[in-house]
């Protein structure tokens, strides 16, 4: 695998680690591409500080995106090879200014090349706000898993529980988390487990897995990471954190996604009630904004598996021309 990679990263025209100043912090971000004319996308990881498998330690991993687009993965202030504490002062303001910094610099480096975004849950939510602040800069979004409202905190999560075969207790606990006017970090956290536990909202038993494992392994051997950085995957500044949760348990995209100016494609796993992708299918039918698509993929759910990797890949192809 790590033989592999190197042939693919060297036979790139560009591969390289780079150091930008986003919302005043200077941040490390990987752009790799086979040509230097391809258009760029930047990935927008989930979490939020979940920086997998689109980091900056995934050089020479994605040749079916490389050779297609610069493809630029950036390890969000507070994870990764970035990593560093947060306080509850940041919002997620905050992080949308970062991934417009990222914008403007990309587009300054790559004046004429066109430039999408792709964001992943939490990464959805930069993704819409980012289009919504810089639209003349951005050239197409593709999402996965988007954010509409609370994530995991929306009715059809809280039916899908109240069906499922969870015990009583459970139920109970969920229904009296669900009855509160604000919800807390172990509120969220709380409905994540059950969510996992008695659900297919994050995975879907009948979608084959991706090969997490090998990927893994090969971010662990990158050579653009140190062990700190691939700890920092999960262990990182986002831990101690209150702020971003108490603001995503209320954040709501509507109005901004409703008013998207540039062309939008949401992916949805069927089962995802994570994202609810049923909530968001009826509001992209109702929205009747033409440049919003949503698309349904069978056997698949918040967290991609290989039939949720196949519709991204696919579409990101079908991007570029």
């Amino acid at each position: 695998m790590k033989k592999h990679k190197k042939e693919i990263y060297t036979q790139n025209a560009v591969s390289t680690v780079e150091t930008f100043t986003l919302g005043g912090y200077e941040q490390k971000v990987l752009i790799e591409g086979k040509r230097t004319d391809l258009p760029i996308v930047i990935a927008l990881h989930g979490g939020p500080g979940t920086p997998i498998p689109f980091c900056v330690g995934c050089r020479g991993l994605f040749p079916e995106i490389t050779e297609n687009y610069i493809l630029v993965c950036w390890d969000q202030y507070g994870c990764g090879i970035n990593n560093a504490e947060l306080s509850d002062t940041f919002t997620i303001d905050n992080f949308v200014d970062m991934t417009v910094d990222l914008v403007k610099a990309l587009k300054n480096k790559f004046p004429q090349n066109k430039l999408f975004l792709f964001g992943m849950s939490w990464g959805s939510i930069l993704s819409a706000k980012a289009a919504e602040a810089v639209p003349e800069h951005i050239d197409g979004v593709l999402t996965y898993g988007q954010v509409l409202q609370a994530p995991m905190l929306t009715q059809e999560t809280l039916n899908t529980i109240l069906e499922s075969k969870a015990p009583a207790k459970v139920k109970n606990e969920c229904k009296a988390i669900f009855s509160k006017e604000h919800f807390d970090k172990n509120d969220c956290m709380k409905i994540s487990r059950y969510v996992r536990q008695y659900t297919e909202g994050y995975t879907n038993k009948n979608e084959p897995k991706s090969p997490i494992f090998g990927m893994v392994k090969a971010i662990m051997t990158s050579p653009d990471y140190r062990f700190k950085d691939f700890i920092a995957i999960v262990k990182n500044g986002y831990i101690k954190n209150q702020s971003l949760i108490r603001e995503l348990a209320e954040v709501d995209l509507r109005e901004t996604i409703a008013n998207i100016k540039v062309p939008y494609h949401i992916i949805q796993g069927d089962t995802d009630i994570v994202t609810a992708t049923k909530m968001i299918m009826e509001f992209v039918k109702l929205c009747n904004n033409p440049n919003l698509t949503c698309e349904v993929v069978e056997n698949a759910a918040h967290m991609p598996g290989m039939n949720g990797m196949a519709a991204i890949m696919k579409t990101l192809q079908e991007m570029v021309k």
